[in-house]
């Protein structure tokens, strides 16, 4: 069985079980590997501006490699470029840390929290998942519950 590997080189943090509750919710078992990088509320505006055209702070970006993995069992050959050692590269996830801030004070809950739902529903990007429309959002949502259910045993209603 593979695993899911979050490497960031910003920050030292602790993600192995938060990817491991991604990994399994989506029933994966390839080796998988994300980059997750953290900027200031400066430089993800300019990220924002440069690669979405939309001139503002957001709380997190994605940038998956694959396309069409919705729910869908990875392996090896559907890796289009070559594997980095033995993992399929999903993709990079950039943090805001001013909103991680923010968001944290204005929902109520320590940074920590905030951080990782923000990492959860950027892996979800990465996966395909979506919330363009109220359908999409509302499958991308039960994901991010049933992933923190398995991370923190939070039941968010």
């Amino acid at each position: 069985m593979g695993k899911l590997k979050i490497e960031c080189f910003d920050k030292k943090i602790k993600l192995r079980k938060l990817a491991r509750a991604v990994y399994k919710t989506l029933g994966q078992t390839a080796y998988l590997k994300v980059e997750l990088v953290f900027k200031d509320g400066d430089g993800m505006t300019t990220l924002n501006r440069t690669t979405r055209g939309v001139d503002s702070m957001t709380d997190v970006l994605s940038y998956p490699s694959l396309d069409g993995i919705k729910r869908k069992i990875l392996v090896p050959d559907d890796c289009p470029t070559e594997l980095e050692g033995k993992y399929i590269f999903l993709g990079s996830i950039v943090l805001c840390e001013e909103k991680i801030r923010a968001q944290a004070e204005e929902f109520g809950h320590s940074e920590e929290d905030e951080r990782d739902y923000l990492i959860i529903h950027g892996l979800l990007h990465l996966f395909g998942y979506d919330h363009m429309n109220e359908s999409d959002k509302k499958e991308m949502r039960d994901m991010e519950k049933a992933v923190l259910f398995l991370y923190k045993g939070v039941k968010d209603e």
